[in-house]
Order: C-alpha cells, then sequence, then structure tokens
C-alpha cells in the first residue's frame, strides 16, 4: 500500500504548492466585483457561502465519474494510480481553475462563451452544439446507471422505466427551479456523504491491509483484454473525472454565479478536482485489489456499478454497505441535473433568452428533455447501445477538456504573457494526442476505426493532429505577435 498513501501525499502537496502558483499566475484580485453581486437573479446568480459552494461544486464534478471511471481504470494497473494523481494536479485541476476563474471575470459566462472569446465564432458555434449534446449525453448516462443500481438494490421486481420517469422528473424540476432553493440546500449534505463513502473505503485499508498493488512492481497492461486496450489512450478515456473532464468547465460557470469573492477560487475550483482526485484514487486503489489474485471475490466480467456492490458488501456491515449504494446513486443523479441545468444556461446565452421568467426556462427544458428521453429508450433497449453511448460520452468528455485547454492557454497567452501559458499548452497537447488517437486506435466496439486501421497507423494519425494543433498554435503566436 506504499504506492497509494504516497500517491495520497503528493495529490495533497499538489493542491498546496501547485495550486498556489496556478492562482498566482492568474492574479486573483479579491476587491473585485463577482457576478453574484452585481447580477444576482435569484434564480442563477445568487450569493452562497463558499463550503456550500465547494460542496457542490465537488458533488456536481464527481457524479459516478471517480467511482465507475477509476474502477474500469485499475484494470490496466497502476498506470492508473500515475494518472489519477498527475493528471488531477497538472491538467485536472488547472483546467477547472481557470475555466472558473475566466468565466467569473466575464459575468459568469458559459463554457461555449468562453471559447468564442479565444478561438473564434467558429470554435463558439460548433462548441454550443457539441457542448449541449455531451450534457445531453451525461444527462442519458446519469439517468442509466442509477435506475440500474436503485432497480437491482432496492426493487427487482420494478421495471426500469419506473426510475428513469422518476429521476427525470426530479431532474427536470431541479433544472427549473432556482439554484439556491434545492442544489444548495440538499446538494451539500450528498457531498458529505459521497466523502465520507471514500473515508469508509480508506478505513477498510487500515483495516483489512489488502495487497495494492505497488508502483515499482511494474506498470505493465493488466486489462483482460489487453490486446484491444492499449494503456495509451484506453486508460485516458476511462479515467476522465478522476484526472481531467470537460464536463467539469462546464459546472464551473454555474458556481462562479455564486461566490462573491476571486480568493474562493482556488478551493472551489482547484480543491474540489484535487478532492475527487483524492476519491478516484481510493476507489482506484479498492479495485485494484478485487482485480487482483489475493482478491477473496471474482469480480471478472463484473460491470463497474456491480463492483461497487461487491466491495461495499465485502468490506462494510449490511447499513454501511447500503449507504455507500445510495451514496453512489445520489453521486449521479446530482451530475445528471446540474448537466441538464448547465445546458439550459448555455441554450438561454446562445438565444439571449432571459431565464428569470419560469415560462423561459421551460420552453428551453421541455425539448431538450425530449431529446433525453428519446436517447434513453434506445440506451435502456439496447446494452450494446448503452455502451456505445458512454464510451462517446467518455470520449466527447475528453475533447471538450482539450478544446477548453486551448482556449485557456489563448487567454494566457494575451493576459499573462512570458511563459506561463505552458501550464495549459503541454496539458492541451497530450490530451489532443490522446482523443486524437482513440478515434484511430479503438476497436468499432468502443467507437473508433480502429478496426480498419493498423494501430501505427492510427497512432500516427493521432500525432498528426496533434502537431497540427502545436503548428497552427505557432502561427497564431506568430501572426499576433504574442510574447
Amino acid at each position: 500500500m506504499t504506492t497509494f498513501f504516497i500517491a495520497l501525499a503528493v495529490l495533497l502537496l499538489g493542491y498546496f504548492i501547485y495550486g498556489k502558483f496556478v492562482e498566482k499566475v492568474f492574479g486573483i484580485d479579491p476587491q473585485r466585483a463577482t457576478p453574484a453581486t452585481t447580477m444576482a437573479d435569484g434564480v442563477d446568480y445568487v450569493p452562497m457561502k463558499p463550503w456550500r459552494i465547494y460542496l457542490i461544486q465537488f458533488l456536481n464534478i464527481a457524479g459516478v465519474g471517480p467511482i465507475i471511471g477509476a474502477i474500469m481504470g485499475a484494470q490496466f494497473g497502476t498506470a492508473s494510480f500515475l494518472w489519477i494523481v498527475l493528471g488531477s494536479i497538472f491538467a485536472g485541476a488547472v483546467h477547472d481553475y481557470l475555466a472558473g476563474m475566466i468565466s467569473l471575470r466575464d459575468k459568469g459566462a458559459s463554457l461555449p462563451e468562453i471559447h468564442g472569446a479565444y478561438l473564434g465564432n467558429g470554435a463558439k458555434q460548433v462548441m454550443r452544439g457539441f457542448t449541449v449534446l455531451l450534457m445531453i449525453l451525461v444527462g442519458v448516462v446519469f439517468v442509466n446507471t442509477p435506475a440500474t443500481l436503485l432497480m437491482n438494490s432496492f426493487t427487482p421486481g420494478w421495471n426500469k422505466y419506473i426510475w428513469v420517469v422518476i429521476i427525470l422528473a426530479y431532474y427536470l424540476i431541479a433544472t427549473l427551479l432556482p439554484i439556491d432553493k434545492l442544489i444548495g440546500k440538499i446538494y451539500p449534505i450528498f457531498g458529505i456523504l459521497l466523502l465520507g463513502m471514500a473515508v469508509a473505503i480508506f478505513v477498510a485499508f487500515l483495516i483489512y491491509k489488502p495487497e495494492i498493488p505497488e508502483l515499482w512492481s511494474g506498470m505493465q497492461n493488466r486489462h483482460p483484454d489487453a490486446p484491444n486496450n492499449p494503456i495509451f489512450p484506453m486508460m485516458f478515456i476511462s479515467i476522465a473525472c478522476g484526472a481531467i473532464s470537460g464536463f467539469h468547465a462546464t459546472q464551473s460557470p454555474l458556481m462562479a454565479r455564486c461566490m462573491v469573492n476571486e480568493k474562493q477560487g482556488r478551493p472551489i475550483f482547484y480543491g474540489a478536482m484535487i478532492t475527487e482526485g483524492i476519491v478516484a484514487l481510493i476507489w482506484a486503489a479498492a479495485a485494484a485489489y478485487f482485480f487482483g489474485p489475493d482478491s477473496v471475490v471474482d469480480v471478472s466480467g463484473k460491470s463497474g456499478a456491480a463492483i461497487v456492490g461487491i466491495i461495499a458488501n465485502t468490506w462494510f456491515t449490511p447499513i454501511i454497505a447500503t449507504i455507500t449504494v445510495l451514496g453512489v446513486i445520489s453521486a449521479a443523479v446530482t451530475s445528471g441535473d446540474t448537466a441538464l441545468r448547465s445546458a439550459r444556461l448555455i441554450i438561454g446565452d446562445f438565444m439571449n433568452f432571459d431565464q428569470k421568467p419560469i415560462k423561459n426556462r421551460l420552453i428551453i427544458a421541455v425539448p431538450m428533455f425530449a431529446v433525453t428521453a428519446a436517447i434513453l429508450v434506445y440506451s435502456i433497449s439496447d446494452a450494446k447501445g448503452f455502451q456505445l453511448i458512454w464510451r462517446y460520452f467518455a470520449w466527447a468528455n475528453q475533447v471538450l477538456a482539450t478544446v477548453t485547454l486551448w482556449a485557456i492557454t489563448v487567454y494566457l497567452c494575451n493576459n499573462k504573457g512570458k511563459l506561463w501559458y505552458l501550464i495549459t499548452l503541454i496539458p492541451a497537447l497530450f490530451m489532443t494526442m490522446v482523443t486524437g488517437c482513440f478515434l484511430f486506435v479503438a476497436k468499432a466496439s468502443d467507437g473508433g476505426l480502429g478496426s480498419l486501421l493498423p494501430r501505427s497507423v492510427g497512432y500516427g494519425i493521432g500525432a498528426a493532429i496533434t502537431v497540427l494543433g502545436l503548428v497552427l498554435f505557432l502561427c497564431w503566436k506568430k501572426k499576433n505577435k504574442v510574447a
């Protein structure tokens, strides 16, 4: 377990050392008025206490990503620990913090508006549609998963569609209500529950002392289908929310509209991502034991959701195990509704549609929920359909993170000068390579074109896309005479 404790310590140090450095690069101004105070509307621009915002941000960005994603990522071996730690500190937390702070400085602007400001109007139009589609996919994934868990764990005789309808109805209510009426009141409680689950597993580590693989034992690919799942890029797509996630940057503007001081940015944005990294590390370590030869339970062929139940029922009392499953369900539900809320705001910004009147919110929400329901019906009726939707969701999530990193890089070039833009340029290039390679390396069953191309060709295309991105950036930099 030595690797686990070292990784945990590095994550904590990352917040205090690198997080402080990134905050200094951005240059906060504690005296600057925030949108929550200058644009308060009682619906989306609502001042809230920083500890509430932190817990809501953590819950919003977490979902089942740092749980299910980390569990499935652990199949690849100890390389997953490295990605969770380094990805969280140098990519995910930087991405979340700077996207949130740029939004805070720009009247709580939605993510596509930030893309347009720094990548051009064409990018803004494309990313508006792309981001709304991703938010709908998040809603689909985070209805299907908790509905399945609720049916299997508590109402095995029910039709799954009953839970789907209940969750969708709740999503609609949460999407329409002012942010402080429901989300601001109960989400901090669910955030504490999600943290409590991770603490419970940590305590189980100390009690049971499971044999968790060490980094120095080798980073070979331990995936059961390793030939079709190379660590690069598949692991970096599987572990999204536990390292870097474009979905996070769609949630940051929600909280930027509730902050009253720029000093709150580092704990809320950078800190919530590091907290998520810790949760992902704990779940990945637990899963690594159950995937290993010393496991007391055979988990081969089990889904991520099923493995959550196995871990809970193996190490915890029935009451704590039930609470753990409920925590996973609440994590999914409370990300799905904020995803659709974010989609409503993006559409509202695009249409220049005042969101204060309830009828205007309904005009946007009703057709959006109709599309979500239609995709849900498809995903439930076809198991392979859901698997494909999950893969596209994961890939689109990382594409969004990549585009956001490029936009932030341009922002840093324009506003900070020197070489500070390297803190996002390097992650942007890496994620460009990840997402580019995935399309041409992953097999058709995973949503890629790897079944049609030799793997070496797929990697070559991904590398060419990355080099093209760098060349375009350097040409823009030279043309605009940016230092």
